[in-house]
This record gives C-alpha cells, structure tokens and sequence, in this order.
C-alpha cells in the first residue's frame, strides 16, 4: 500500500472553542481504544464517530479520513511527549550529568510506558502513513532541549556536544522502544532501566571534560 502524503494528512479544521476541544478529546480517545482493541486495518471513522458518541458529520468537520485520524493522534502524542521532554531538561539545567541522565530516562520512560499498548498501537498505527515531518518536529525539539541540558552541566563539557547528545538520545530512545515491544515482566522492565542509567551515566562520564 503506498503511503499518504503529509498534505492529505492534515485535519480539515482545528478546535477554536472549549466544546470543540471536548469533542475533539472524545474522537481521539475513542480512536486509541479502538486501535488498541482492533488494530489500524479494522479501524473506521463511523466506528469512531460511535465510541466517541458524536455524529459521522461531526467526525468528517475535523478529519476527511481513518488516516489523517491516526496522523493527527499521533502527532499529538509526541507533542506532549517533546513538552514533557522540554520540561524536564529545563527542570534539570546546571545540574551534574548523572542526574540529568536519570531524569531523562526517567521521563522517556514514564511516557512510554505508562499505557505501553496505547505506544505499541500507535507505532504499528503509522506504519502506512508518510509520518517523517512529524518525526523530524519531535526529534528537533528533543535535540534542542537535550542539548541545552548537557551543555549547563555543572560538573563536565563535551567537545562535541553534537554528536555526544546525538548518541545519547538515540540509545535511550530505542532502548526503551526496545523495552516495550519485548513485552518485558515489570521485574525485568525495572531492571533495563536501572542498567540504562548506569550505561548512559559511564557514557557521558567517558566522553567528557571537568568543567572550568
């Protein structure tokens, strides 16, 4: 199947009133347990516009079909992940590295896991969408707020801040992706993590130098 460009994506129109908001929070929480119960090929929009409890014509005001539904969603959903991101760094500014690396990790994976089958159901979600410029937002927000942090570490400096940031939010991205789609027991889930902060914090202890 080949996969929907970006343009076709895009929803017909954004809430500009409370009740719309509301609305709007009713279809997309509705599209997430459908996914999750039934996966992308089974969803619909009427099946939606049911389980949300609004009309078909209401469903078509905002999204012209199941994909730009889906597109949306998940943009949405690494929105409030880049903030929860941004919000921690800015919280962990000027502190040492090992525990900026720990509130990192903690949050990532707090996000990922807290509903683990609504991640695993969104990813599988856009596997057929043309989802790279959504991607690139997040990641572009995640590199800016990342990079921020390591550079006010009170306790190191980095040569390359670039490629020393790039290496550290790609193993703590994928390892935790890693992490949920394995199904780990909580046990096991717990024991990743902790090992995950000793990897990235004997890391970045390696590849940096004493502050001034």
């Amino acid at each position: 199947m080949a996969s929907t460009t970006s343009r076709s994506l895009n929803p017909r129109k954004t809430p500009r009133q409370a009740r719309s908001a509301f609305t709007l929070d009713a279809i997309f929480e509705a599209t997430i347990q459908l996914l999750v119960a039934d996966g992308m090929h089974r969803l619909t929009t009427t099946k939606v516009a049911e389980r949300a409890g609004v009309s078909v014509g209401t469903m078509y005001q905002y999204f012209p079909h199941k994909e730009s539904l889906v597109y949306a969603l998940n943009e949405r959903y690494l929105e409030a992940l880049a903030a929860r991101i941004e919000a921690t760094c800015q919280a962990c500014r000027g502190r040492p590295i090992g525990e900026m690396v720990e509130a990192l990790i903690d949050t990532y994976w707090r996000a990922k896991m807290e509903r683990a089958d609504v991640t695993r159901a969104l990813y599988r979600s856009v596997a057929e969408l043309d989802n790279q410029a959504m991607i690139d937002a997040f990641a572009s927000r995640a590199n800016a707020a990342t990079s921020a942090m390591l550079a006010s570490a009170s306790d190191a400096t980095f040569a390359d801040l670039k490629s020393v940031n790039l290496t550290l939010v790609t193993v703590v991205f994928g390892a935790v992706r890693n992490a949920f789609e394995r199904h780990l027991r909580p046990t096991e889930a717990r024991k990743l993590r902790r090992q995950l902060v000793v990897m990235c914090r004997a890391y970045l202890e390696g590849v940096a130098r004493p502050a001034a």
